[in-house]
């Protein structure tokens, strides 16, 4: 997939070859960034390494060198624990996973909360069964469902829907109609700072907050339902 929609250019004309000793030296500086324990480092090293096998059979995902999985993937995606505090969330929802970003670094850095990944690409969906497998994680599953459908047939105990680089936001708060099950739910949405909601969708904004990502500056729109409608 490519991000420009997103905000973040393609990666791939920035592969580097890293020797052993640079590669030590920024998963260190991401483990000390993040305080995490030896486990949930492995558990990263395990992940980044699953996504370069399978990118070589299946596309995956567009960034593929280690550099750029490391920042572009798991920091963008666990930006949001500088916002949320984790330890009050009972779930979370990955609308559009992909490789899993942001559900499976969240998971990585929450272990304990409930988290269900949504994708409808089959071979992205055995690529994830497969990391939830080899990290061992626990309380996570798959749906294959597509998102109006996941609307209409699922009643999952969370509290958060993340998406980042997926739907449109005019499909995402299809969540906030009376009739769903997610209507008093929050969802999250990874942003550039050049992004901006359409008119119809800024009754839904309730929080903006501010992050930088390789030197540039990046969003998270923070929506929950209008309490008027």
């Amino acid at each position: 997939m490519c991000y420009k929609s997103y905000g973040l250019e393609c990666m791939s004309k920035k592969n580097s070859v890293l020797s052993q000793e640079q590669l030590d030296v920024l998963w260190l500086q991401f483990q000390k960034k993040n305080n995490l324990s030896d486990i949930q480092l492995r558990q990263f090293q395990t992940y980044a390494h699953l996504l370069v096998e399978w990118n070589k059979k299946f596309n995956i995902t567009a960034i593929t060198d280690m550099r750029s999985i490391i920042e572009f993937h798991f920091q963008d995606s666990l930006s949001i624990c500088s916002f949320v505090n984790l330890s009050q969330i009972r779930g979370i929802a990955d609308v559009g996973t992909g490789g899993g970003f942001p559900g499976i670094p969240i998971k990585i850095m929450a272990p304990d909360v409930f988290t269900v990944l949504i994708e409808v690409n089959q071979k992205k969906v055995q690529f994830l069964h497969e990391v939830i497998r080899r990290l061992e994680l626990h309380s996570i599953e798959v749906s294959s469902l597509d998102w109006r459908t996941f609307l209409r047939q699922t009643a999952y105990p969370i509290d958060l829907v993340c998406a980042r680089a997926s739907l449109s936001i005019g499909e995402l708060v299809r969540m906030f109609k009376a009739e769903s099950p997610y209507a008093d739910m929050q969802l999250v949405y990874w942003a550039s700072r050049h992004y901006s909601p359409e008119t119809k969708h800024e009754k839904y904004v309730y929080r903006q907050e501010s992050y930088v990502l390789d030197g540039a500056e990046r969003r998270l729109f923070f929506f929950k339902k209008n309490e008027q409608e």
